[in-house]
């Protein structure tokens, strides 16, 4: 039986011949090749945490983490393309057996792909004020809203869509629903920034009045909205350990051979200096990344962790990917180095699964929560 260890190791080496050769091209708008996908799917990294009599690989979040790490080291929007299709086959498998069977085979084998659609363009970390809005109707559910900024939208064919069921208007109304992206109905979109949005596939996309049969609704009203929360912080989670390894492959990537003044930089103080800061703030983010990882079994301090860790490793890796590529001067801008990826990556980083400000808050009330709090 294969063994974690094992398994990182062929992801190691996939991502070092098969996916650091293809990202050049995505920083102008190429995106993941189909067959990338696939070879995604016979590592098994759309099953990671699914048992095996699932299809699943039966590994555990940490590892999940790892393997995030490992793509993300070479390919930040990747490594979110890859998580966010086999959180929605999760999902389906502990929420929706009989939508399981029917489509976990083309999930797990990566000829589809998937996405959460959560986020609104009046709905973003605040979760409750959602618009989508789901009608029970004699035949089930009759759908209607819009989703933007979604990872994977621009190709997915399922999504798992957040919406208020009937007339209801708080978190406790939202209920979680399988779409079929392909059917009348839905109309798709990509979303677009000042760097390419490419391989994590960002887009959005309309429901107009789209039907759903009754077993459509996975996640019923007052049950949603707590998974949401506690998906949210394992993705906070993930997400800082994908930071720490951009960071660590830019730490790695250019000090050894480059040359300046007849002497290679390593040999300048002032560049060792630059390494240096950012080796010791990397060892600091990471401690408390693994921290907030092992917390997501169970331990009661998984909501503050996973908050402190995205916080502290983005903030990091803001603040020493630019100083990197200063240290290494022009030549650091060509595509062919991971410097100007990683460092448009971890904006998209800073606002996925919560904005740093309102991160903060969540860090300062669970800290010092007032007497209501602690009665709540």
């Amino acid at each position: 039986m294969m063994t974690q260890a094992d398994h990182l190791e062929r992801v190691q080496v996939f991502a070092a011949t098969q996916l650091a050769p293809a990202v050049t091209g995505w920083a102008h708008g190429e995106g993941p090749s189909q067959a990338l996908w696939h070879a995604a799917g016979d590592l098994g990294l759309f099953g990671i945490e699914l048992p095996l009599e699932a299809g699943g690989l039966g590994f555990d979040f940490a590892h999940k983490t790892s393997v995030c790490a490992t793509l993300a080291a070479v390919d930040f929007g990747y490594a979110m393309a890859v998580v966010n299709t086999h959180n929605v086959a999760l999902r389906l498998h502990l929420s929706a057996p009989d939508l399981a069977a029917r489509h976990l085979p083309r999930l797990l084998s990566g000829e589809v792909a998937a996405c959460t659609a959560l986020t609104e363009p009046e709905a973003g970390t605040d979760v409750a004020a959602l618009q989508t809005r789901a009608t029970q109707t004699p035949r089930g559910w009759e759908i209607t809203g819009r989703k933007d900024w979604i990872i994977n939208a621009r190709h997915a064919g399922l999504s798992i869509v957040f919406a208020k069921c009937g007339t209801g208007d708080d978190a406790g109304a939202i209920g979680a629903f399988m779409v079929d992206l392909t059917i009348p109905g839905v109309t798709r979109h990509a979303t677009e920034a000042g760097f390419s949005q490419a391989s994590m596939g960002t887009g959005g996309f309309c429901l107009d009045a789209v039907a759903l049969p009754p077993e459509a609704l996975i996640l019923p009203p007052g049950a949603a909205f707590g998974a949401i929360l506690s998906e949210i912080n394992g993705a906070r989670a993930y997400v800082a350990a994908m930071c720490c390894a951009m960071l660590r492959a830019a730490v790695a990537e250019y000090g050894q051979r480059r040359v300046s003044f007849r002497r290679p930089l390593m040999d300048h103080q002032a560049w060792r200096l630059t390494l240096a800061q950012a080796q010791t703030d990397l060892a600091a983010t990471e401690a408390l990344t693994e921290r907030a990882v092992a917390s997501i079994a169970g331990a009661p301090a998984a909501q503050l962790l996973a908050a402190q860790a995205k916080v502290h490793a983005v903030q990091t890796c803001q603040r020493h990917l630019p100083a990197l590529l200063h240290a290494m001067g022009a030549e650091g801008l060509r595509p062919a180095h991971c410097l100007t990826r990683h460092l448009a990556a971890v904006q998209s980083a800073a606002l996925t699964d919560g904005a740093i400000t309102p991160l903060l808050e969540r860090v300062a009330r669970l800290s010092w929560p007032t007497p209501r709090q602690r009665k709540d």
